[in-house]
């Protein structure tokens, strides 16, 4: 059986009532691309039926394929699941609510045929409440200057993938918000459009306001991980150098003192430079512990854009 061109994943959690109208939208635009294709349904433990409903789908046409998680492990756990069953050597993403259109999926081709590895979607007029928009704003405009690649819309799950960024991505937690700023810190060239964003026709959001506290926590997390996972002595041993320094200096100076005559006593700031070279000493011992695993977890091969005449892994 030959493998489809482009895979769409659909992660969805309490989603039955929106499934079927998005199957029959993705067929259509599907079909019109004019290449082969499969669907993926993700179903995060949902409780409203809609394992019954991808199962539906699925015996209705070939085409669709469905995974059932055992319990709502959330949208990352469900995207890394459907990641990891992909075919295509296209991934494209997008929510199960009916909010992202189909049809706009010529546009992000169009995009990535311009030399971009990932082309995220940017909901250009969002169809949301305002206390969903005015956050997301600021969410996107941090995050833009912390992962040093200017998009609009971070969070949108309307996205399109060449096969080999999504095998280069690790997602879980809730990094999925960061998939454009993953790739990016991992050397693909990044890019958005702008497409139709509509309103939600069935029941309601899934994330309540924690979700910007958990985001800046997670992005937080991506940005130290993907910076700093190769070197990790970089990082823990400057913080180390650092203290020693200050602890070096501050031992230098009462022994200078002492030499003019000034009696040695335990003063707060003694046990300060005392304290900063012990810290000092664990900060580069945590960077060597970092370097030993990060050298036994390290991978066979760096993230690869593209191949050319090769087999495809």
């Amino acid at each position: 059986m030959t493998d489809p061109r482009l895979s769409v994943v659909v992660p969805a959690y309490n989603e039955a009532e929106s499934l079927p109208e998005l199957h029959r939208e993705l067929v259509a635009a599907l079909d019109a691309l004019g290449m082969s294709w499969e669907v993926l349904y993700v179903d995060d433990g949902s409780r409203d039926g809609t394992d019954r409903v991808i199962e539906r789908l699925c015996a209705e046409d070939p085409r669709a394929r469905g995974i059932l998680l055992s319990r709502n492990f959330g949208k990352s756990a469900a995207l890394a699941t459907g990641f990891n069953a992909v075919r295509g050597a296209f991934v494209c993403t997008l929510d199960a609510d009916l909010q992202d259109d189909p049809a706009e999926l010529p546009r992000l081709f169009a995009a990535l045929d311009q030399g971009l590895d990932v082309v995220s979607g940017w909901k250009t007029k969002r169809r949301d409440p305002i206390t969903k928009r005015w956050p997301s704003k600021l969410f996107n405009a941090v995050t833009s200057a912390v992962a040093g690649v200017r998009l609009h819309d971070f969070n949108c799950g309307f996205k399109l993938y060449r096969r080999e960024v999504v095998n280069a991505l690790e997602v879980y937690g809730e990094l999925h918000r960061f998939l454009p700023a993953l790739a990016h810190w991992r050397g693909f060239r990044v890019g958005e459009v702008g497409v139709n964003h509509r309103p939600r026709r069935f029941g309601q959001s899934k994330f309540g306001a924690s979700r910007f506290v958990n985001g800046f926590l997670d992005l937080l997390t991506a940005a130290f991980i993907s910076t700093s996972a190769l070197k990790p002595l970089h990082v823990f041993g400057r913080i180390g150098l650092t203290f020693l320094l200050v602890g070096f200096g501050l031992g230098v100076w009462f022994v200078v003192q002492w030499a003019h005559g000034e009696p040695l006593r335990v003063r707060p700031l003694m046990l300060f430079g005392a304290a900063s070279v012990l810290l000092g000493i664990q900060f580069i011992l945590m960077g060597l512990l970092g370097e030993m695993i990060a050298h036994q977890s390290a991978r066979d091969e760096y993230p690869v854009r593209r191949r050319f005449n090769l087999e495809q892994p």
